[in-house]
């Protein structure tokens, strides 16, 4: 039983071809054909004479420059994993399917890389609710590498940001673009990974993207030497990690495809392989039926994934009253119920009953101070037991409430605020700093003091006017 353990900064993919063939060659007694050791200070050599830092820096300028908000699927940004909590799973793509995408490649005139590309931007743009989606693509680093350098061994392949759009732009243009940035980006091969993300408008320490696509050709031709070289030799299992925690290996395996997802744990594998296949499938049939089709209309939902989003989770075994106002309803099981508890938030609860008699001092209060039904009464208040209070206390009322988040930057509290016109607001001390003078009258919610809507009844308000209508 033997191990082999090896870092791609010494091996990568076509090295491991490489040595694999000179085991071959070993193990037929063949040594003598092994050909010279290609020296890698020839290929540093040759790569030094390519594009300058400062053409790297054009491009990438060009391409990323006005990206100011990362790409990060799932919200997931740690770009410097050490390989654990990652979930694996490889999937062949359906014969059929590989044909059809090959056809499409051949008559845009584009590679089938470049459609594979659309289709992975098509599921980061989807998972990370962005239209312009940058990822990281792995790049082999041999065809600017002079003479001998696919045999060599050392520090070839590169990952380097890719932007594709994926919004208006219609599939056959998106493919037509992601060929033609895919290919402008191999003349950049052997530029720094970090000059590119300086070209983007995303502050360090952000991450640019947090997901990679390797494309590799993987074709395999077993002749009569292999089968006599590795006769009675047994591959047991095999491991390949990244510092991402959303990796997508591709094989071109000639005629079929093959996917190989590595995907944080708590997302799943086998998710991300099937977001790739609907993508694949849905981005070939609009090539083939309706290529004026926008990007965005694609979808890269499984139908068993689509079922259970739209049916299983939205199914309701019980018939509520379409007509019942909802705080009425909720009346109803403060009265049946009032010790069950209604709302926890942290290490604090309230009981229907409690919950019932807080909101309705709110709406005594609310409606002393002239408030009606159809009136807007604005609130703003951190995530809480108050909040909720506040938001059945303005429902009782008769108004509708204007949810202001107390996050948001002074101008666009000032803003909301203009444009709603409220008749009251319902605030909180913590909250009132970041809101704009008012002449509105306030009502503050602090569980610390005995304030004004404590001093108020607190049986169910009656408003003829709401009940009416």
């Amino acid at each position: 039983v033997a191990i082999l353990l090896f870092h791609h900064m010494a091996l990568d993919h076509t090295a491991l071809d490489v040595m694999q063939h000179e085991m071959q060659l070993l193990l037929l007694g063949q040594g003598a054909q092994l050909g010279e050791a290609m020296p890698y200070r020839n290929y540093v050599a040759q790569s030094r004479l390519g594009a300058s830092e400062a053409e790297h820096e054009a491009f990438f300028r060009e391409m990323l420059g006005d990206i100011d908000e990362p790409t990060l699927p799932f919200g997931l940004q740690d770009v410097q994993g050490d390989g654990h909590g990652i979930d694996e799973i490889r999937q062949a793509v359906d014969p059929a399917l590989s044909r059809r995408l090959r056809v499409q490649a051949r008559q845009l005139g584009v590679s089938a890389a470049s459609l594979v590309h659309l289709a992975w931007a098509q599921v980061l743009g989807k998972v990370s609710g962005r239209h312009e989606v940058v990822f990281g693509t792995v790049l082999l680093g041999r065809l600017q590498g002079g003479e001998g350098a696919d045999r060599a061994l050392g520090m070839f392949i590169n990952t380097l940001p890719l932007r594709v759009d994926v919004g208006a732009e219609d599939v056959r243009a998106g493919v037509k673009a992601t060929h033609a940035r895919l290919t402008a980006l191999l003349g950049h091969e052997h530029a720094s990974l970090a000059l590119a993300q300086r070209c983007s408008g995303v502050a360090a320490p952000t991450p640019l993207f947090s997901a990679l696509l390797n494309y590799r050709h993987s074709a395999v031709v077993v002749d009569q030497d292999a089968r006599s070289a590795w006769n009675g030799i047994e591959a047991l299992n095999g491991d390949e990690r990244t510092n991402y925690p959303l990796t997508l290996n591709v094989d071109d395996l000639g005629e079929d495809f093959s996917l190989t997802a590595l995907v944080d744990s708590s997302i799943g594998a086998a998710r991300i392989c099937g977001y790739m296949q609907m993508a694949l499938d849905s981005l070939v049939e609009a090539l083939e039926q309706a290529p004026q089709t926008p990007l965005q209309a694609l979808s890269i939902l499984p139908a068993a994934e689509r079922q259970q989003l739209l049916d299983a989770w939205n199914r309701c075994d019980v018939e509520y009253a379409g007509d019942a106002l909802i705080h009425r309803q909720f009346e109803a099981w403060a009265a049946t119920q009032p010790d069950a508890t209604a709302v926890v938030h942290e290490d604090q609860a309230l009981t229907y009953a409690q919950l019932n008699a807080q909101a309705n001092q709110l709406a005594h209060r609310l409606l002393a101070l002239g408030i009606r039904p159809d009136d807007r009464v604005a609130i703003c208040a951190e995530r809480g037991l108050e909040m909720i209070v506040g938001l059945l206390g303005i429902l009782k009322s008769g108004a509708g409430y204007v949810p202001l988040d107390p996050a948001y930057p002074a101008e666009r509290l000032a803003y909301m605020l203009h444009d709603s016109r409220p008749a009251a607001l319902v605030t909180q001390p913590q909250c009132r700093d970041n809101l704009p003078p008012m002449t509105i009258p306030a009502i503050v919610l602090d569980p610390l003091d005995i304030d004004e809507p404590a001093q108020q009844p607190s049986h169910n308000p009656d408003v003829p006017e709401l009940d009416a209508s």
